[in-house]
Parts: structure tokens; sequence; C-alpha cells
């Protein structure tokens, strides 16, 4: 069995629909799990501590990088976003299939410690769409947001070095696709 297969990596702009799409997958498909990331960020409406994030101090997350605590790390928007190696490990020796929620340059660390992982890039339709999707969300400033968006292009001009793209133009229909790229690799 080839470990690396379990581990799914899902990359996409800000507001592309990146937690929605995966959190209907798992509702699906409950033998997933998600391995929850670390941020600075403060939660958002709903989020909780431990299943949406870990929300964490610079100052702790800068301790967790140090001690080599961190498997993968951004600091995006002048937050940190980061996958604690635990979480990943863990779950891989116990071969489950593990999703990981990240950034682009995440997801390209991640690529190179495990080269056999599979990365999947989620489109927003359009980037009008986009933009009306980090505005709906109401939680963050106007300024945060044209960060967001400029960020977003960039992040789209990355999608050649994913393994797959799929457009989430239907939450369900894009869990599926999501969900039968995972099949196929645990299945090879």
């Amino acid at each position: 069995m080839n470990k690396e297969r379990h581990l799914l990596v899902v990359s996409g702009p800000s507001g592309a629909g990146k937690d929605t799409v995966v959190r209907r997958m798992m509702e699906k498909y409950p033998e997933i799990e998600l391995s929850v990331s670390a941020t600075t960020r403060a939660p958002r409406n709903g989020e909780k501590e431990g299943i949406d994030y870990y929300f964490m101090t610079n100052e702790t997350f800068e301790q967790k990088i140090e001690r080599g605590e961190m498997l993968e790390y951004v600091h995006y928007c002048d937050r940190y976003y980061g996958t604690p190696k635990s979480e990943v490990d863990r779950r891989l020796d116990a071969g489950i299939p593990v999703v990981l929620v990240i950034e682009v340059i995440g997801a390209a660390n991640i690529k190179k410690l495990y080269p056999d992982s599979t990365l999947v890039f989620i489109m927003p339709p359009s980037l009008e769409e986009l933009s009306r999707r980090l505005h709906g969300r109401g939680t963050e400033p106007e300024d945060v947001i044209q960060k967001r968006l400029a960020r977003a292009q960039e992040e789209i001009e990355r999608k050649a070095q994913y393994d797959f793209s799929v457009v989430n133009d239907d939450v369900d229909r894009c869990a599926e696709k999501v969900y039968s790229i995972l099949r196929k690799r645990l299945e090879e």
C-alpha cells in the first residue's frame, strides 16, 4: 500500500468553495478525514477550535515552525496558515484517506515531501462569481477582499502545477468529481 496515495491536497482561491466542497464530500464519504490546519486569523462565525482550524497567536505559530512541527505553512494576507505534521502522519500511518485544504505554496511543498500525493485545484466559475462570494461572506473589509482577489489571479496561474483542476459551479457535482479522483488514485 502506498500511504502517500491516501493524501489528497485541495487548493484554490479564497472563495472558490474549497471547504464547502470538502465538507460535502466528507458528509457523503465518512471514511475520509480532514487534516485540521492551523491559522493566526480570527475564527469566523460558527468555526470551532480543533474542528475547522487550530486558532493560535503569531508567537505560538512561529514557535511551532521553529520546532519543525509544521509540515507546511504560508504567510498569506498578513496571517499564517499551515498544517501540523502530526495531523497528517497519524492518519497516513493508519491508512486513512486524508484531505488537506491548503494554499498553493503549501501544496507545492507537500508534493515535494509526498510525491505520490494527489493535488486538486478548485476553480471558481469566474472571477466575477469569486468576487460575489467573497463580498457575500460579509466577514472582511474591502481592502482584504481586494487582496484576496489579486491573490486569486496569481493562484489560478499556478493551477497547471496540480494533478487535476475542477470547477466549482455546483457543490455536489464538484464534491463527486474530487471524490472520484481520490478513489481512482487509491485503486492504482
